[in-house]
């Protein structure tokens, strides 16, 4: 496996990395995986990805560290040119690195809007148009990484739903274009997940219980949880799916009806 995994430093993008490269070494192989992390604004370490390339070290991988700002017009382009020159091509790209700036559309930023679309939603097809002919080559996949909250209207989120939406139809259109070539295009929706990101809202305890109670399995995802599913969708397990996006919420989304006030009285046989 040649992959190419953006926002690899932590949560997903980590989790995948490392189990692309569990599974590699499982098979007798070795991974080579492009980690991709955001630059930085000085030339200082990114520590998490250095810690990362390391722990691929030891899982037996070849691990090949880049930096790009996937909201660039350049840096999508760039890194998978300097990925696939490496490895002598490509069989994945995970398109992971998404932001998340919330506000009400009344007064959102004109700026920030055009930030989140353009590295939640035009990332992803300047990776996939940089990575065509060297996945055609090699008859590889893609994953992009949405959300629930692309199929699920949330207010005060701005823009963070409509570019995930758009990243769904995105990888639809892609996977009618480039299936033709031998290239899968898949999206994965997670539900809530703990991440860096979401670390203060796990921190409260009676927070991070309500949320569990939320899920009909009775837990929020991991990182793990999903970086699983993202390994079938590279993986010839999945060599027939093509368009999909795959929601992995542990039903969460599909709980709205349970959770309306008074429903107990109502079902009570």
């Amino acid at each position: 496996m040649r992959a190419l995994v953006t926002g690899a430093a932590s949560g997903i993008g980590r989790a995948t990395c490392l189990r692309l490269a569990r599974d590699a070494r499982t098979a007798g192989a070795k991974a080579q995986i492009a980690a991709v992390d955001l630059r930085p604004s000085t030339a200082a370490p990114s520590p998490a990805r250095d810690a990362l390339v390391k722990e691929l070290g030891d899982q037996g991988a070849a691990a090949l560290p880049l930096h790009g700002d996937m909201a660039t017009v350049d840096a999508p382009a760039r890194v998978v040119g300097e990925a696939a020159a490496r490895f002598g091509g490509l069989d994945g790209i995970v398109s992971n690195a998404g932001v998340n700036r919330p506000g009400p559309l009344v007064s959102y930023a004109v700026e920030d809007w055009d930030r989140m679309f353009a590295v939640n939603t035009r990332a992803t097809w300047l990776l996939a148009k940089a990575a065509h002919d060297a996945l055609a080559a090699s008859r590889g996949a893609i994953v992009a990484v949405a959300s629930m909250s692309g199929s699920n209207a949330h207010a005060n989120l701005g823009p963070y739903g409509p570019s995930k939406a758009a990243l769904i139809m995105l990888v639809s259109v892609l996977a009618q274009e480039f299936g033709r070539d031998g290239i899968r295009v898949n999206s994965l929706s997670p539900g809530m997940v703990r991440t860096g990101m979401t670390e203060k809202v796990y921190a409260d305890q009676a927070v991070a219980g309500a949320r569990d109670a939320l899920v009909p399995i009775g837990r929020v995802a991991t990182p793990e949880d999903m970086a699983d599913v993202i390994a079938f969708l590279l993986g010839p397990d999945a060599r027939y799916v093509n368009g999909h996006d795959l929601v992995v919420d542990g039903g969460v989304t599909g709980n709205f009806l349970g959770r309306l006030p008074g429903i107990g009285q109502i079902t009570r046989s």
